[in-house]
């Protein structure tokens, strides 16, 4: 990996008239990670059908034919932002876009958290021409999942077809669909290069479950589609790895993009909508990255439930609730799937003996440490 790469976010910006890029993390930060998870219930909208269908290779759409079914659910999503940053401090305008999908008739749209955290304004332009004001519902940083409503006619709305994202495959093709650098509605076709991958999330936690693309992603495919072929969404584009920027500043694609996983965007997303509050489970531990057989632990926070349950720096945990843990991000996965107060038994391992240690979980804080 490039000394000089970096993971964007990938939304296009303009700032007094210069565009910009944001930096959410480096992708070299260092060789631990604090390690909390989101917590939510399965997703009932997720499609838990059989594999879905390639591209036509193999009997499945053509890019044109999901551009044409698909393209009528995704919008470009414009926002205007209040920044501090002017001279002497003085506020000035900053205006961002990005893309999102339809996800109901009720007007609700998911994108990502970064393309309206902050926003004073945000309009919706759909393909066929119709522009709204859209308000916020809420966003969740931790996942980088938000949710907006516009308030437009039922007929006039297309949701998307939603996949289930565990099902994605190395190799599956895949099509995005969003406004890199402001051309809405730009199609561009890959593969799934990995899956499981974790990435950074704006408020410093980790997203697990990525899925890694090398379909060409830009500023501005923020919170659009990735969707399958069988024309159905399994991510929300949300970040590039790159060591190539433009004339103004922006970065580029490098071919190695990221999607938050929807299912998971959708759990999120649906307790937003029922207007809950989005609390994720804290363990309190950085976990060393690359160790095999297991995650171990590098640092245990003071104060947190890993230290109040006993848990150690070098322990390394081999199951939680008999579910095996080999990696790190297995780890974050699995913690993932509990709710802060309940109470999960990490099997250990230290000094050669075997120990099982029970850990209530916490609240997640807002804001994760940096460990670069």
């Amino acid at each position: 990996m490039s000394s000089f790469s970096r993971w964007f976010p990938v939304i296009g910006g303009a700032i007094a008239g210069a565009v910009v890029a944001l930096v959410i993390a480096s992708a070299n930060s260092g060789s631990t990670r604090n390690v909390t998870t989101t917590v939510t219930a399965p997703s009932a909208s997720a499609s838990s059908q059989g594999e879905p269908a390639s591209l036509s290779s193999t009997g499945g759409m053509t890019v044109n034919q999901i551009y044409r079914a698909d393209s009528p659910g995704v919008v470009d999503i414009r926002v205007t932002q209040q920044s501090s940053g002017g001279f002497f401090g003085t506020p000035q305008a900053t205006s961002g876009e990005g893309a999102g999908i339809v996800y109901n008739k009720q007007g609700v749209i998911l994108t990502d958290e970064h393309v309206v955290a902050g926003a004073t304004s945000v309009k919706v332009i759909f393909q066929d021409g119709t522009s709204a004001s859209a308000r916020v519902l809420g966003t969740d940083p931790s996942t980088d999942v938000g949710v907006i409503k516009v308030n437009l006619p039922a007929a006039e709305l297309h949701p998307i077809a939603l996949g289930n994202s565990t099902l994605a495959k190395v190799g599956d093709p895949v099509v995005a669909i969003g406004s890199p650098f402001s051309q809405p509605w730009t199609t561009t076709a890959g593969i799934i290069s990995q899956v499981g991958r974790s990435i950074t999330a704006p408020n410093n936690y980790t997203i697990p479950g990525a899925i890694q693309t090398d379909a060409a992603i830009n500023p501005g495919n923020s919170g659009g589609p990735l969707i399958n072929g069988a024309g159905q969404v399994i991510g929300l584009n949300d970040q590039i790895e790159t060591n190539n920027t433009t004339a103004t500043g922006q970065a580029s694609s490098s071919g190695v993009g990221f999607a938050t996983p929807i299912n998971a965007d959708i759990r999120v997303a649906n307790q937003i909508i029922a207007g809950k509050k989005v609390q994720h489970a804290y363990v309190g531990v950085f976990l060393t990255n690359g160790f095999a057989g297991g995650a171990q632990v590098a640092q245990v926070t003071a104060g947190t439930p890993a230290s109040q349950a006993g848990i150690q720096a070098g322990d390394v945990v081999t199951a939680i609730d008999g579910k095996t843990i080999t990696s790190e991000d297995g780890f974050i996965a699995t913690i993932d799937n509990y709710n802060p107060g309940q109470t999960v038994t990490l099997t250990v391992k230290r000094s050669g003996q075997t120990k099982q240690i029970q850990v209530k979980l916490g609240v997640r804080p807002a804001q994760g440490p940096s460990t670069g």
